[in-house]
């Protein structure tokens, strides 16, 4: 019996990406082996990788001046490689910081260049609770690039609208709220995200990036760390993660069956809704840290009256067959995480726990 899974990632995967997953496993359409031991430039890898490139292009409408590119690692790779490609030497970079992956992408970027806290919205205990606003933003227009860290698992907060950064190349880290619905890619010159979210296992981060913006990176650094390396060998330089590529695929599929990216921007606000309708329902009991216009869709993040309290909600649920809910140790709490294929039924599922909970123990 499968559980109802609430963890911030690897998280749920959508179950017919699993099932086809399964039932391909120990021989891929016919071919006596699994896609797991086929060479990466076999004709059956080499379906499965460009089928995967062209329903990602589709269902995002990709504009042509973009590139996706598949690259092996996690975002935390991209912390360094983006301004080991785009920060000259004693150049600066504007990064905006709302959470612990901002952070760590800042941290990165100084073994390259200068870069810039250029908005912040930390709070003396080093906690987050909202997105800054575009009158916060003190920009620099001679950035190399401006980088924001588009939702934010610890804290549980997400831009809803993106800020204007004129001229400089904007560059999104979306790991975490990737594809749970439609966005215009073309005000981005690079985004990149770890699939394990909403799109797949780890092992494989997603980069889409303006083509151009590709090209200029640096040349005086190994070619295996330049992205211009990676486009021009359409992600096939060294042997890529194909098998995760493959579930990234089967996901994308799931994806486009149910609906595509409409139909999961949907799911996601009606599930946000359920889960933070019922922290609102009790106030006195379910403390939501987090300000309302940046709430995060697919992190709800709150706490309980005693630490005692939030451990029997994690027990509780688990006994009910949901699993997950322990906030990160740097926030405590509870954190729900509801990515693409935690369902409306589940979220359900947990609001009536959380109803429950409060009559019992409150």
């Amino acid at each position: 019996m499968r559980v109802i899974n609430f963890n911030p990632g690897p998280a749920s995967l959508p179950l017919p990406a699993l099932e086809r997953a399964r039932d391909e496993l120990l021989d891929f359409q016919g071919s006596g082996m699994s896609v797991m031991e086929h060479s990466h430039r076999s004709p059956e890898y080499m379906a499965v990788h460009e089928a995967t490139l062209s329903l990602m292009a589709r269902l995002l409408e990709v504009p042509p001046t973009h590139q996706i590119l598949f690259m092996a690692g996690s975002a935390s790779h991209q912390f360094a490689q983006v301004p080991m490609n785009f920060l000259p030497s004693g150049a600066s970079a504007d990064y905006l910081m709302t959470g612990v992956w901002s952070e760590k992408a800042f941290d990165e970027a100084k073994y390259y260049g200068a870069p810039r806290m250029a908005a912040s919205t930390v709070r003396p205990d080093k906690r987050y609770t909202r997105i800054p606003r575009q009158d916060e933003l003190r920009l620099d227009p001679k950035a190399a690039y401006v980088h924001l860290t588009s939702n934010n698992t610890i804290f549980g907060t997400q831009w809803h609208d993106f800020p204007e950064v004129g001229s400089v190349p904007l560059v999104a880290d979306m790991s975490s709220d990737f594809l749970w619905r439609k966005f215009d890619v073309r005000p981005f010159r690079f985004i990149y995200a770890g699939a394990q979210k909403n799109l797949g296992p780890s092992g494989v981060t997603v980069v889409i990036a303006d083509k151009d913006y590709l090209a200029s990176g640096r040349k005086d650094i190994p070619k295996i760390f330049r992205y211009s390396t990676h486009a021009e060998n359409n992600s096939l330089y060294n042997t890529p993660p194909s098998f995760a590529v493959y579930l990234v695929r089967n996901v994308l599929e799931w994806i486009d069956s149910v609906g595509g990216l409409p139909r999961l921007e949907q799911w996601n606000r009606e599930k946000a809704a359920l889960l933070y309708g019922a922290v609102d329902r009790h106030p006195d009991f379910y403390r939501a840290p987090v300000e309302r216009e940046s709430r995060s869709v697919m992190n709800a993040v709150f706490q309980l009256p005693t630490e005692a309290l939030e451990a029997a909600f994690v027990a509780d649920a688990k006994q009910q067959g949901m699993v997950g809910l322990k906030g990160h140790r740097t926030a405590g709490g509870i954190r729900v995480s509801m990515y693409n294929a935690v369902s409306v039924e589940n979220v359900r599922t947990l609001v009536a726990f959380m109803d429950h909970f409060v009559k019992t123990r409150g």
